[in-house]
């Protein structure tokens, strides 16, 4: 791994102006805009349509597939899209199918009234969730691609070039959702919200032509090891001389292959304790984060900040400091390690967390929301390169999408199922929201302990995928 710990800090800084991280940074963009439609314009829009906490809490579980997509990543990683795959490539041919059924169902969000139709809303809700989340497995694994597998230094500055990108697509797509609906209900138009899912499926066709300028490698070495996987099982099937048998081996052995090699892999190469010591840790990181990040525009709305408000200090100003901080946190990752990296971003967004609880008790007060929103924000930067970057450096390049889907959604899966109580939690508490928010920060602490208890196989893991020290 290509960390020098004696390297001065504009050495270390000079990784961010490979060409390569302006592609990653697109991609990360595409990845986070349709958290803005199915989070925050979302929630605000059944809000404001007069819907309970609860239920706009329980809508939320639409996030759930996320914690699934590995589900059908094996196919993302085999299956090619006709005519597209020919055109434009094997992953970016996904992204554009993903895209446009994302675009179709902004159209459709655009005809429909949620108080007399919030089935059908979500429904439209989950479209958009699950090629949303089907996108996110080819961009990761695409991001992914974009770097050598033993460029350790360039794999962590590339995690927070993703996660700058991610949170542009999510941050200042959100200040276009809100300004763009202010304007048209100032403008006296009753379906502003509808008229502004038009607005952002322009932003959706942008991403689209952003697309065609990333380089997608070609490697040949994910086919062959596949193929030999297939092979090894389709041997020990055929034993018979009949074609037909031989032929339903061939297939059961693709099958077989496509859904089993990634986690049979993933066992092997980390031994099942620690690999479920991994997945225990991705699962619970982040919940406490999510328990916030699920309620904190609701949040916003009833201590009285209005959206203009809340897109520029949430949305514009969240998105200068998540920037700055995730550089930052690149940095500290590759000079400290990503071990590290994750106890202490762990550490701070239990502890910004806090800062919402003290805006609560003390009322509407820009400032403190200013505060507040900047070590947040600073926290999560942190805490999302470091998580990026350690979930990267552990996959198989012959299973790149489905073993990254497959810890992505695990972490998914903390954040989604169980932040779908937020609202009733909140609605438990009658509405403290002081203690909401310290319970968040202390939802953290299980994950950190099962983080120091494999610590030292993930760093000898690491060791021998990168070939140095980290």
């Amino acid at each position: 791994m290509e960390i020098y710990k004696k390297q001065t800090l504009s050495e270390t800084f000079s990784v961010y102006f490979d060409k390569r991280m302006i592609r990653i940074l697109l991609l990360g963009a595409i990845s986070g805009f349709p958290w803005v439609l199915i989070g925050s314009s979302l929630s605000l829009w059944l809000k404001e349509d007069g819907l309970s906490r609860s239920t706009i809490g329980w809508a939320g579980l639409i996030f759930a597939v996320y914690a699934f997509n590995y589900l059908w990543a094996p196919i993302i990683d085999r299956i090619r899209i006709p005519w597209l795959t020919n055109k434009i490539g094997h992953r970016r041919g996904w992204i554009v199918t993903m895209q446009t059924i994302i675009l179709l169902s902004l159209v459709c969000w655009s005809l429909i009234n949620p108080t007399t139709n919030l089935a059908l809303v979500i429904s439209v809700g989950l479209i958009i969730a699950i090629a949303s989340a089907t996108q996110d497995i080819t961009v990761d694994a695409l991001r992914i691609e974009q770097i050598g597998e033993h460029e350790g230094k360039s794999m962590q500055a590339g995690a927070a070039m993703a996660v700058v990108g991610w949170w542009t697509g999510y941050k200042l797509g959100g200040v276009i959702a809100l300004k763009v609906a202010e304007f048209f209900e100032l403008a006296g138009f009753e379906n502003y919200w509808q008229i502004t899912f038009l607005v952002l499926g322009i932003v959706i066709i942008a991403c689209n032509i952003g697309l065609l300028f990333v380089h997608e490698p070609q490697p040949t070495d994910r086919k062959e090891s596949q193929s030999k996987f297939d092979k090894m099982i389709e041997n020990k099937l055929s034993s018979s001389t009949n074609k037909v048998a031989n032929l339903f081996s061939k297939y059961f052995a693709w099958i077989a292959g496509t859904i089993a090699g990634p986690v049979i892999s993933f066992f092997k190469k980390n031994g099942f304790k620690i690999a479920i010591g991994i997945l225990g840790f991705v699962f619970l990181f982040k919940i406490g984060e999510a328990f916030l990040g699920r309620m904190s525009i609701i949040f916003y709305k009833e201590i009285g900040f209005s959206k203009s408000d809340i897109a520029l200090y949430s949305k514009g100003l969240g998105w200068i400091t998540t920037v700055v901080f995730t550089l930052l946190g690149g940095l500290f990752a590759i000079r400290s390690g990503v071990i590290k990296a994750m106890f202490v971003s762990g550490i701070l967004m239990a502890s910004t967390n806090l800062l919402f609880s003290l805006l609560a008790w003390y009322g509407k007060s820009e400032l403190l929301f200013a505060i507040a929103v900047i070590f947040d924000d600073m926290a999560a930067a942190f805490a999302t390169v470091a998580f990026v970057a350690f979930i990267s450096m552990l996959v198989d390049r012959t299973y790149t999408a489905t073993q990254y889907a497959l810890l992505a959604s695990i972490g998914t899966a903390g954040r989604t199922t169980l932040a779908a109580s937020s609202g009733a939690l909140v609605d438990w508490l009658n509405g403290d929201w002081g203690i909401f928010f310290i319970m968040t920060a202390i939802m953290v602490i299980p994950s950190l302990i099962i983080l120091y208890m494999i610590k030292d196989n993930i760093k000898e893991k690491i060791k021998r995928v990168a070939g140095k020290s980290i």
